[in-house]
């Protein structure tokens, strides 16, 4: 249902209507949706869900993981979170120039000391920004890569897998995420990752379909979950 609630919402997102002194309805167009297909609306809001969910997986993480943000010389929680909202302007020197899948990979390395959370997000934001072509609202002409969107999925998936189960050498998890214990259970981060793996698979397809091509599905082991590559 929230899959076609983000659907229904980006098809009716270029239109407004209003009623005039005569009781008449009039329904008026943007006119940059002119150059806009339904598959592109579609984009633009799954675009900004996927980024949206992302940023409240950092501040979920920051909650349950304060020691994190601390790390990175941020004043509070919240300018943590702003920082990786404007990641294309802000510097991360601690992360030594790494995006995508090396970055995301940071968080779960014993040897690293900075901040996990802002790691392992930064990571996944950089794979998205990828898979959506650096781009923030997409027009007819524009084209992407089923194959970048699927294997990012694929990304949060393991991203989800190595919060649960990946342990330092001490035996302890890197990053306390979904709560386990029968007696308080508590698998937010489980539903919201779900969500945006969900619209990326989505999008996905979407994308297959419009170019008459079938998904290459990529199976790996759980003992051996990798970050997959998206900018290829």
């Amino acid at each position: 249902m929230r899959l076609a609630a983000i659907v229904l919402a980006a098809l009716l997102a270029g239109c407004a209507t209003k009623v005039g002194k005569d009781g008449r309805t009039e329904t008026t167009v943007d006119v940059k949706y002119l150059a806009k297909t339904e598959v592109d609306r579609i984009t633009d809001t799954v675009r900004s869900e996927v980024n949206t969910g992302l940023l409240l997986i950092a501040d979920k993480l920051y909650r349950r993981n304060p020691r994190e943000w601390k790390k990175s010389g941020a004043a509070s929680r919240e300018a943590a979170v702003a920082r990786l909202r404007n990641r294309q302007t802000q510097s991360f020197p601690e992360l030594g120039g790494t995006r995508e899948r090396q970055a995301a990979a940071l968080a779960f390395s014993d040897g690293y000391g900075g901040d996990r959370v802002a790691a392992l997000v930064f990571g996944l934001l950089t794979m998205t920004d990828a898979a959506f072509g650096h781009k923030e609202e997409f027009f007819i002409l524009d084209s992407l890569d089923e194959g970048k969107l699927y294997n990012t999925a694929r990304n949060f998936e393991i991203a989800l897998w190595k919060l649960n189960g990946d342990r330092t050498a001490a035996g302890e998890p890197y990053l306390l995420a979904n709560e386990l214990d029968p007696a308080n259970r508590n698998l937010s981060f489980e539903r919201e990752f779900g969500r945006q793996i969900g619209l990326l698979d989505l999008m996905a397809q979407i994308v297959a379909d419009r170019h008459g091509r079938s998904l290459s599905r990529v199976t790996q082991s759980v003992a051996t979950y990798i970050f997959l590559p998206v900018s290829f």
